[in-house]
C-alpha cells in the first residue's frame, strides 16, 4: 500500500510514523508513507495557501490550487482521496478493514477555518474520526493510518486482529496474565482450565457483557450468527 499525506506541517508525524508498528511496516515495505507539503504547490509569491472567507466570517479558507495541484501531481488510477474533516463520515473499524484493501490513499489535512468548498470534488471520501474540533487534520490522519496499517498482511499476528474490539460490534474480552493472584484479585478459574469451548463461551459472553455496560449502542448492529 502507498499513502500520500498532505499536510501544512510535516514534521508532526515524525514520530509516530517512525516508531513501533508503523515504523517495522515501512521497513519491512509493507507500507509506504510520503508526507506533502502542499505550500510548495502554491503558486503565490509568499506561497500562502489560505485566504478571509467570501461573505465575511472569521478564520480563514484553504485554498483550491495548491490543493488541486498536489492532489493532481500524486493521484493515480488506483487512487482514492480523502478529506479529514468534522463533517465527514464517522471513522470505524469497518472502514478501516475496507480502506485496508486500497492501493494508494491519497489524505488531505486541513487546517484553519476550513477547505474551500470546491476541493471537495476532487474527494472520494470525507472522514471524522469522532463528533470533536480539532486545530487540524494531521492528528485524526495518523489514527487513521495507524488502524489501516495494523491491518495490512503481516504487519500483525492475524488472529490478534480478528479478536479485537469492534469485531462483530462487541468489544473485547478482558484478558489476565501471571501472577494468578494480584493484590487479592484471582485469574478467572475458567481460563486455567484448558477447555478451550469454556473458555470461548466464558470470552463471548464477557464480550456481551462488557459492550452492554459501556457500548450498548453497539448491540443493535449485533448478529450473534456472526461469531465463529
Amino acid at each position: 500500500m502507498k499513502i500520500d499525506i498532505l499536510s501544512l506541517f510535516p514534521e508532526m508525524f515524525t514520530g509516530p510514523f517512525t516508531e513501533s508498528i508503523i515504523k517495522r511496516a515501512r521497513n519491512e515495505g509493507k507500507v509506504e508513507i510520503n508526507i506533502h507539503d502542499f505550500r510548495e504547490y502554491s503558486h503565490d509569491p509568499h506561497k500562502n495557501v489560505d485566504d478571509t472567507p467570501f461573505g465575511g466570517g472569521s478564520g480563514m479558507v484553504l485554498m483550491c490550487q495548491p490543493i488541486f495541484d498536489c492532489v493532481n501531481h500524486l493521484k493515480s488510477d488506483d487512487s482514492l482521496v480523502i478529506m479529514m474533516t468534522p463533517s465527514g463520515k464517522q471513522y470505524q473499524q469497518q472502514l478501516a478493514y475496507d480502506l485496508s484493501k486500497k492501493k494508494h490513499l491519497i489524505i488531505i489535512c486541513g487546517h484553519y477555518e476550513g477547505f474551500d468548498e470546491r476541493i471537495r470534488s476532487i474527494c472520494d471520501l470525507e472522514i471524522s474520526i469522532g463528533d470533536y474540533i480539532l486545530t487540524g487534520g494531521e492528528i485524526p490522519c495518523m489514527v487513521m493510518v495507524d488502524s489501516i496499517v495494523r491491518l495490512l498482511d503481516g504487519v500483525i499476528d492475524k488472529e490478534s486482529s480478528l479478536n479485537e474490539s469492534f469485531n462483530n460490534y462487541l468489544l473485547d474480552y478482558p484478558v489476565y496474565t501471571k501472577p494468578r493472584v494480584y493484590n487479592g484479585m484471582e485469574v478467572p478459574e475458567v481460563l486455567l482450565s484448558g477447555d478451550h469451548q469454556k473458555i470461548k463461551d466464558y470470552r463471548l459472553s464477557e464480550q456481551i457483557r462488557k459492550t452492554k455496560e459501556i457500548r450498548p449502542d453497539l448491540l443493535e448492529h449485533y448478529n450473534e450468527n456472526d461469531i465463529k
